[in-house]
């Protein structure tokens, strides 16, 4: 399984919920960035997406996006494929 990276906030019902996707497919090792805690982080991951808002989820070297992403790239089917190595 490919390693999933998570940018957060410590209150974030939309982080919560996308871990909980994540798990229900068996992803058990999520590395979750706390930008909250750190602003460079938040730098990066602005850097890196364009967005502002958590959370940001990479699959492997991929951005999904955010939770909605995740929710509508496991509606299509398309979640577990790129969750596989």
């Amino acid at each position: 399984m490919k390693p999933v990276t998570m940018y957060t906030t410590a209150v974030c019902p939309y982080c919560v919920r996308a871990k909980m996707l994540l798990n229900s497919k068996g992803v058990t090792d999520i590395r979750e960035v706390r930008i909250d805690l750190d602003p460079a982080e938040r730098d990066k991951m602005m850097d890196l997406t364009g967005r502002r808002t958590v959370p940001q989820i990479f699959i492997g070297e991929t951005h999904v996006g955010g939770c909605d992403d995740l929710v509508a790239l496991n509606q299509a089917g398309k979640l577990d494929v790129l969750l596989a190595d």
